[in-house]
């Protein structure tokens, strides 16, 4: 007689043999899901991550130590902070030496390179945090570019009261994200849009629309890493193509379809890292379209200050009317800005320069982002 398959029960009726399937093992229960992060009401902060096999975990936030984890019975590490300041910070798990994404927590911070967890500490009176003010709206657009042959995205935001059919016009920021980010990450992470809402509804900004666009003006810059930069002729490659893009393909359509100055006291220019290099070197070369310029932490900027800003000298004073200039004390690129800064002396060039506590996160760019607006137009 053949085998009958495992869970199968076979009864003789009627000298017709019957087939009749056993109950299935009930599945085995799921763990409960884990709440992680956990932000205490004395903002300590509790991180959780199932792994029963890992070794060793670690939670990595930015400009902090890693700290250890300590795993339960379950399977389960966790740790929890000292009370943490109000703020936004990304942070991610190392298990064994691989870093992951916090599975329990929806709220990402997107990259090109290395995403992380979001976590959020709220704090009342923080420019990032959403309150009562008016929201403006955030428009999303879609285009080829002819210049870089690529499909491209770049947002916009407009204040609130902004009226497409009203013949007023506003003055436009343009403003320009880091190496490895993409076009979402002034507003997904650095909450450009709530800044400005907030800020506009203090009375400490002027009502301006914020054009924020994909950065690469040459795409492949990303896939090499962060060793890119070496290569002088892609960096170059990288900064033209974008200046390009922008001077031909997004502002005329910013300046067709939203209603916007379109003269050279009504446009600033500002980024951060990447986009610091990219305002100062499309925005220095370009008086004729910007009269105010902002660059915070700026990294990749050609250190051959002399070739890269062939014209400028104490004459751009007359149509500069800001030039701001800001870097983290503990920022890796705060050599690089000193000397961009003491350059800038030497030619006369009228400038600010601040130097703030904190690395090379967005914690402190979205905090320059606060402190640049309210000077702008």
């Amino acid at each position: 007689m053949k085998h009958l398959a495992a869970g199968v029960m076979a009864l003789l009726v009627g000298g017709v043999s019957v087939l009749r399937a056993q109950p299935a093992s009930p599945a085995p229960t799921p763990p409960p899901p884990l709440v992680s992060p956990e932000v205490r009401p004395d903002k300590r902060v509790t991180f959780r991550f199932r792994a029963p096999n890992a070794k060793e975990v670690t939670v990595d936030r930015e400009s902090v130590p890693k700290l250890a984890m300590e795993k339960d019975g379950q399977g389960v590490w966790s740790v929890t902070t000292d009370p943490l300041d109000p703020d936004i910070y990304g942070y991610a798990f190392v298990a064994d030496g691989v870093r992951l994404v916090d599975p329990s927590n929806a709220a990402m911070i997107p990259n090109l390179l290395n995403k992380s967890s979001l976590l959020h500490v709220p704090g009342e009176g923080l420019p990032w945090e959403v309150g009562a003010a008016a929201r403006g709206i955030l428009h999303r657009h879609f285009y080829r570019s002819r210049v870089v042959g690529d499909d491209r995205d770049f947002y916009v935001y407009t204040p609130p009261g902004y009226d497409p059919h009203e013949s007023k016009r506003y003055p436009v920021l343009y403003l320009l994200h880091g190496f490895s980010d993409d076009a979402s990450a002034w507003t997904s992470v650095g909450q450009a849009h709530t800044i400005l809402d907030n800020l506009i509804a203090a009375g400490k900004a002027k009502p301006m629309l914020v054009v924020m666009t994909l950065g690469y003006g040459a795409p492949e810059i990303v896939t090499r890493g962060f060793g890119a930069f070496r290569d002088v002729a892609l960096r170059q490659r990288n900064y033209d193509r974008y200046r390009e893009a922008l001077f031909t393909e997004v502002m005329p359509f910013i300046e067709s379809n939203y209603k916007v100055g379109a003269d050279r006291e009504s446009r600033a220019i500002a980024g951060l890292s990447m986009g610091g290099a990219e305002s100062l070197y499309v925005g220095l070369n370009a008086l004729d379209r910007f009269a105010s310029i902002g660059a915070f932490s700026s990294g990749g900027l050609p250190e051959d200050f002399d070739a890269t800003f062939a014209h400028l000298d104490a004459s751009a004073n007359a149509k500069l009317k800001l030039l701001w200039i800001a870097c983290g004390t503990d920022d890796r690129l705060i050599d690089l800005n000193r000397r961009f800064h003491t350059w800038l002396d030497g030619k006369g060039v009228k400038h600010t320069m601040v130097e703030t506590p904190g690395a090379h996160t967005w914690m402190v760019w979205r905090r320059n982002l606060a402190t640049l607006v309210p000077l702008l137009f």
